[in-house]
């Protein structure tokens, strides 16, 4: 069979649009769980339970991989199901330190209640950085984000040190939003973002997304106390690499991640290369809207599924 040719920056643009608006979709998000990880799903989630999870996580360490964990899930809008989400949270921070696994968690403040109220996704997350492990507070959709800065900014000033936060390039705001935390000498992920947002709010050309990025990793790699550069393009890892060699900022002050199934032979050469390499590895029954966001990130994602769809 011919390969197929490059998507077009057209093309794939409306395809993440069709992509990601299909994530709100319930009859699409029915006809995806109902096959999806039978077909392919599996290769970017590591599972529906905790026991899945740990197995992958295993796998990750002894190829000289970290990792973070998700719970997946968002929205939660009852406070009772928020106080099982924190439970869960806590079975997966005791099975981490226990395995003894060079992993940690990432979460979304939604799922801890944001939308119910601010002050008790607060609470909820201060309740599960006693136990001394680290989380990031992952960032979501563009109405979410200044709660989720002020909630990163009380946690350090209160003397949290053990959590960190995201910030995303195709928002406009995200350069001033940088210059608000490096006071706190933040811990960040640099990610380009995932979510379909308005033009009024976000740069709609990708060109222009990956422009921000380069801009916003030189200021964190310069500024701020940690640097997570969250990317699978190849040219700005290397933009990473580079410029904290001309800077002389070490390896320690920044780490490269990817996503669980996306470029793993990249993932292990830039292992072999002697860097610190974290591999987001979610899992859980409810794993359709991330499914949709990676392939929405790269809709070229979606000629796997549908492979593996033929196939079956």
């Amino acid at each position: 069979m011919a390969a197929l040719a490059p998507l077009t920056g057209a093309v794939e643009s409306g395809l993440r649009k069709a992509i990601l608006a299909a994530a709100d979709s319930a009859r699409v998000q029915r006809l995806v769980r109902r096959h999806g990880m039978r077909l392919g799903a599996a290769r970017f989630v590591a599972g529906e339970t905790l026991d899945d999870c740990v197995v992958v996580l295993r796998r990750l360490n002894e190829q000289g991989l970290h990792a973070n964990t998700t719970l997946l899930g968002e929205g939660v809008l009852e406070p009772s199901q928020t106080e099982r989400v924190v439970a869960a949270y806590e079975t997966i921070l005791d099975r981490l330190a226990h395995e003894r696994l060079r992993a940690n968690v990432a979460l979304k403040l939604t799922h801890l209640g944001l939308e119910i109220d601010e002050e008790l996704a607060y609470r909820n997350l201060d309740r599960l950085l006693e136990r001394g492990q680290f989380i990031r507070i992952d960032m979501e959709q563009s109405q979410h984000v200044d709660a989720t800065l002020r909630i990163y900014r009380r946690l350090r000033e209160s003397g949290r040190e053990n959590v960190g936060t995201v910030l995303q390039s195709y928002l406009y705001r995200t350069p001033d939003d940088l210059e608000s935390l490096l006071d706190l000498r933040p811990n960040l992920r640099l990610v380009k973002g995932a979510y379909l947002e308005p033009a009024a709010v976000a740069h709609p050309r990708k060109a222009d997304v990956d422009a921000a990025y380069v801009r916003l990793l030189e200021r964190m790699l310069d500024a701020a106390g940690h640097t997570a550069v969250a990317t699978h393009d190849e040219r700005l890892i290397e933009h990473a690499i580079a410029y904290a060699e001309a800077n002389g900022i070490g390896r320690d002050r920044f780490e490269l991640q990817l996503l669980y199934g996306v470029r793993p032979q990249l993932q292990l050469d830039l292992v072999r290369r002697g860097f610190k390499v974290l591999v987001a590895t979610p899992y859980g029954p409810e794993w359709y809207p991330y499914l949709m966001r990676r392939l929405g990130e790269r809709p070229a994602n979606l000629l796997f599924l549908l492979k593996n769809t033929l196939r079956g």
